[in-house]
């Protein structure tokens, strides 16, 4: 299994959500559940088709679905060395008869190869035939996608360039649905608009149009929301933040509560305090009050006693 296989080897990288979003986008589309068979092409080599291709397959086997990717490409197929497998036998030795004894007969699962990913399986290009375009408008070939749609969920062909032989185009008539792969800055716009108008001519529907090879900067590579991003601990560091922010903002409330608290409890005190000593200070004011009436008291009586002294002397003078 090759480096190109990213979808399986780093499935929480940025490019295996694309492929992803690639199989859910195809999955929408499929809203009768009749579309089973998808070919993939491009308009010249060099566009990424192959790797496009595999990379959908495994998507596609990710979310449980049994998926065979056949190497369609029978003059320069190369999805045997993608998922390292032997390239025969294959597509153009079920199609010609080529390598199996006269005697054999034909079944598909003989030419169906296991591969390292859970329910994903491979059919190879197979030897290079002298005429690949007749054994794909034979009927085999039509009997060959009709024996794997019986078998599993999704049958994907990775096709030829179509501007440069018609194979992509016989296929597009027979799958149920196209999808064309371009090169960012490399594939023209005429080229890509007769790709469609040739598919479309010949009865074939096309899912859409894959942009490969968009230069993306490191730093924005970086940050992708997708699994520890830049981004994603930037939220993160974010939201920490938040929190200790609020935790201080919540520990001097705390403070303040508590500081108003003592303030009142002291308050209180000194109050019962102050009510604790009123009585003391009514006692004593009440007993200083006592003792000056007896002072007064005492003191009318000493007068009382000088004035009878004094009436006394008086009358005895006279």
């Amino acid at each position: 299994m090759k480096k190109e296989l990213i979808a399986e080897l780093d499935p929480k990288s940025p490019i295996s959500e694309v492929f992803r979003t690639l199989r859910t986008n195809i999955q929408f589309m499929n809203t009768k559940g009749k579309l089973k068979t998808i070919l993939v092409t491009s308009t010249f080599p060099g566009e990424g088709k192959s790797w496009v291709a595999s990379n959908l397959a495994v998507t596609f086997a990710q979310a449980g679905k049994k998926v065979v990717i056949i190497d369609a490409d029978m003059r320069k197929g190369r999805q045997y060395s993608i998922f390292g497998v032997s390239p025969i036998p294959g597509l153009s030795n079920y199609l010609s008869g080529i390598g199996i004894d006269e005697d054999e007969e034909l079944d598909i699962v003989d030419f169906v190869q296991e591969t390292e990913v859970d329910n994903l399986f491979i059919i190879p290009a197979g030897n290079i035939p002298p005429n690949p375009s007749e054994l794909l408008i034979s009927p085999q070939m039509v009997d060959l996608l009709d024996q794997l749609k019986e078998l599993c969920d999704i049958v994907i062909l990775d096709g030829t360039p179509n501007e440069l032989v018609t194979d992509s185009l016989i296929l597009a008539r027979l799958v149920d649905s196209t999808v064309i792969v371009t090169a960012s800055k490399e594939t023209k716009k005429e080229n890509l608009r007769r790709a469609i108008t040739n598919i479309q001519n010949v009865g074939g529907k096309i899912a859409g149009v894959v942009v490969n090879k968009v230069p993306i900067a490191a730093k924005k590579y970086e940050q992708s929301y997708y699994y520890g991003s830049t981004e994603m601990k930037k939220a993160k560091n974010e939201m920490r933040n938040a929190m200790k922010k609020s935790n201080k903002q919540r520990l001097t409330s705390t403070e303040n509560r508590n500081t108003n608290r003592t303030k009142n409890i002291e308050k209180r005190d000194n109050e019962t305090r102050e009510n604790k000593d009123r009585p003391d200070l009514e006692n004593n004011i009440k007993i200083k009050k006592e003792n000056n009436e007896a002072t007064l008291e005492r003191t009318n009586d000493i007068l009382k006693q000088i004035n009878e002294y004094l009436d006394k002397e008086k009358k005895n003078i006279e």
